[in-house]
């Protein structure tokens, strides 16, 4: 049988309800939300409705209105992004981030938006410290992500929240790989904006996301069109969440990322973020015992999310993923990971680094069965 250990890509399997919903939404409902008033029509707006208290659940959002639907994380940060800076702000980043919050800072730094990297450790761990040495009178914004999609570095976004707050910046967090898996509270941590992906570690079907704004966020809409609201404006309406969502919404996709979020409100976001956990942990071990791997990331497991990127001294990373998916049938991703100025910091560039991630579905003896397998790739 096939092993899914690219959980930091696209989970896989989802929970059955969310294939449930999404063929509910589709052959019981099939309207689109906001567009008609017949019954069809209000059930999806509804189920839309109940999707982002879902949301709001569980990232304890006090008001669900302020919860943007889109079609990914990267259409999250482009809007975070675009929908607030202004030439001549200043954004603090890291040099961990994924090319989704990366290429859009390079675009708006060449329309004048002035942008400083703060260079990760050797472990791919941020220190705060620099984070507030790089701010100045023009910072606007601190973005950075969770958790490294490269090495699963978690970062303290306790302390960033509070330096953004005493500096009056703006806090973006993009929680592409710790949605779903630890614990963010908005409030408490002071995240201005908060993009995520749904189809990942909220089990949700691709092409699903969604961005959170705080009311001290003024947004700008990234498309004009309809919206099903303030239909006789020329002006695209800048009412939230209606003027943020122009054409028609993705409902089998949002009904399976409703499904995706109370499958987590149920199991308890801490019981799978200690299960992913002992698998990484588990794998990590198993693998430290061969000396021809090197292993990058934080040593400690309490710093790591559910990711461990791995070479293998003499083999490219690219050949032995090749060898594991076509002679074990064990799924995982080798290269960059859209994310190259991690792989500098880490020392990866530009071979990269083979990466495995488990998800709640995943099991200690498919990890034993992956341990077991580099091993006969990598010993003649």
């Amino acid at each position: 049988m096939s092993i899914y250990l690219d959980n930091a890509a696209t989970s896989h399997p989802k929970p059955e309800s969310v294939y449930q919903a999404v063929m509910h939404a589709m052959r019981e409902i099939g309207a689109s939300p906001g567009r008609g008033g017949h019954r069809l029509s209000l059930e999806a707006g509804r189920l839309l409705l109940q999707a982002r208290e879902a949301i709001a659940a569980l990232f304890s959002i006090p008001d669900s209105s302020r919860i943007i639907m889109t079609h990914s994380a990267t259409e999250a940060l482009n809007l975070a992004l675009r929908g607030v800076l202004v030439p001549g702000d200043h954004v603090v980043t890291t040099s961990m981030e994924h090319n989704s919050l990366m290429r859009p800072l390079a675009a708006l730094r060449a329309s004048g938006v002035e942008v400083t990297v703060v260079r990760g450790d050797g472990t791919g761990m941020v220190d705060p410290a620099d984070v507030r040495r790089a701010l100045r009178p023009a910072t606007r914004m601190i973005a950075l992500a969770h958790i490294s999609n490269v090495c699963g570095a978690i970062q303290a976004i306790d302390s960033v929240g509070a330096i953004a707050r005493e500096a009056g910046a703006l806090f973006l967090l993009d929680a592409a790989q710790s949605a779903g898996s630890e614990q963010i509270d908005v409030i408490r941590t002071g995240i201005d904006l908060l993009a995520a992906p749904g189809h990942k570690g909220l089990y949700g079907p691709q092409g699903t996301g969604f961005l959170y704004v705080s009311p001290a966020v003024p947004l700008k809409p990234l498309l004009q069109g309809g919206t099903g609201s303030s239909s006789t404006a020329e002006e695209q309406p800048l009412t939230l969440p209606d003027g943020f969502e122009a054409g028609t919404h993705n409902l089998p996709g949002i009904a399976g990322l409703k499904a995706g979020i109370e499958f987590i409100l149920d199991q308890g976001v801490a019981a799978i973020r200690d299960k992913e956990r002992r698998l990484v942990t588990l794998a990590a071990e198993c693998l430290a015992e061969m000396p021809e791997v090197t292993l990058y990331g934080p040593s400690d497991p309490a710093l790591r999310g559910s990711v461990l990127s791995f070479t293998v001294l003499g083999t490219d990373p690219a050949a032995l993923a090749f060898m594991l998916d076509h002679s074990h049938n064990i799924a995982l991703r080798a290269g960059l990971h859209c994310a190259p100025e991690a792989h500098r910091t880490l020392g990866t560039f530009p071979g990269g680094t083979l990466r495995m991630s488990p998800g709640w579905f995943s099991t200690g003896e498919e990890i034993a069965i992956f341990c077991n397998a580099v091993v006969e790739c990598c010993r003649p």
